[in-house]
């Protein structure tokens, strides 16, 4: 009875017809990444499920969140202008052990469909728990790297990074919307390059501290900028214009569905309301400054649900839906923060811990 709460019966039969297709034309992945995954699984125990790879990698950078939230909640431990000076720095403990996380999920989520095949368990089921979880790992990942640079000196200041996570959630929800139209999905070059990167900072911060990141470039531009720079870099440059050829290409050579102008830009509504209304609160208000991890964390489970609701209509062949639920206490939350700013906290709170139930509700039961 769980599924039919969530899958309609079009859907099950969809997936069962499923057939998994992906284009990863990365040279990392390629000639490193995928080497030294092949090596890793072939000791990896055969009784161990894939989808225990997937959801382990999965707590290693949830683990990251939690620590990092332990420690510099409010994102100022790195920094040294006021109040950062307030805040004890994070042990270089805690950045060598998100480092090893990091390259742990990174690891197992790049051996869990391998291990799948390996031992002839590959289904449907395993491709929806893995890009499910990233959906949200999307939004924990930058979540983590912020605290490397802090939100004050040689950074970058909350609302600069609050569009710098929407961008990157942004690529990550239009991947799965060029599967979602072209029945491939093409796995982006930045993802690898950036989930290396991220542990060489971590490990370079673990053995130098997070001073080593306090410095300028040149007319200014400091570390953090640096950072913001190379994150929009990453999706401006390759993934969403490689994201809208290969859509391009597949209405040129009839290889996609062929859907058209009003569906194909019908899985755009939901995403596109949500980030109005995410970013109407923080410009009417100061919430983004008062508590930027807990407004950020917010946005990025509700942004995974609309993405996991994708994942599935791309995988089942079915049409995407037209407005997620989240989408009604988010415009009432947005509606009191703005009327009655007393009430603005608690209404954080409460929409966060909705979103994230409603989000586990939602991947227990499909």
């Amino acid at each position: 009875m769980a599924n039919v709460k969530y899958l309609t019966p079009e859907q099950l039969v969809g997936f069962e017809n499923y057939k998994y297709s992906a284009q990863d034309t990365s040279p990392l992945s390629r000639y490193i990444m995928h080497p030294f995954w092949n090596a890793v699984v072939k000791i990896c125990p055969r009784w161990i499920a894939p989808n225990v790879l997937t959801f382990v990698g999965f707590l290693f950078t949830v683990a990251n969140f939690i620590i990092l939230s332990f420690f510099d909640y409010f994102y100022y431990a790195s920094s040294d202008e006021p109040p950062g000076d307030q805040y004890p720095p994070i042990p270089n403990w805690v950045w060598l052990a998100c480092a090893f996380n990091h390259i742990m999920a990174h690891t197992l989520d790049g051996i869990d469909g391998k291990q799948a095949r390996r031992t002839g368990t590959s289904g449907p089921l395993g491709e929806l728990f893995d890009h499910g979880l990233d959906s949200w790992t999307t939004s924990f990942i930058p979540l983590c790297l912020w605290s490397v640079f802090g939100r004050a000196d040689f950074s970058i200041r909350p609302m600069r990074f609050y569009f710098v996570l929407w961008n990157v959630l942004t690529c990550f929800y239009t991947t799965h919307w060029e599967k979602y139209l072209t029945k491939i999905l093409f796995l982006p070059w930045g993802f690898d390059i950036s989930q290396v990167l991220i542990f060489i900072i971590y490990l370079v911060t673990g053995i130098w501290g997070q001073h080593i990141w306090k410095f300028e470039i040149f007319w200014g531009l400091s570390s953090g900028s640096m950072f913001e720079c190379m994150m929009y870099a990453g999706s401006l440059a390759t993934s969403l214009p490689m994201s809208f050829y290969n859509i391009y290409k597949s209405y040129r050579d009839k290889t996609g569905k062929m859907l058209g102008v009003v569906e194909a830009s019908r899985p755009l509504l939901s995403p596109l309301l949500c980030f109005i209304l995410c970013t109407l609160w923080v410009l009417q208000s100061d919430i983004i400054l008062r508590d930027p991890r807990m407004y950020m964390y917010m946005v990025g489970t509700i942004y995974a649900n609309i993405n996991c609701r994708l994942i599935v209509s791309q995988m089942s062949s079915t049409r995407c839906e037209l407005l997620n639920w989240l989408l009604v206490p988010l415009t009432l939350a947005v509606i009191v923060a703005v009327m009655f700013p007393s009430f603005e906290m608690a209404m954080l709170l409460f929409l966060s811990s909705l979103a994230s139930g409603a989000h586990i509700h939602y991947g227990v039961h499909v």
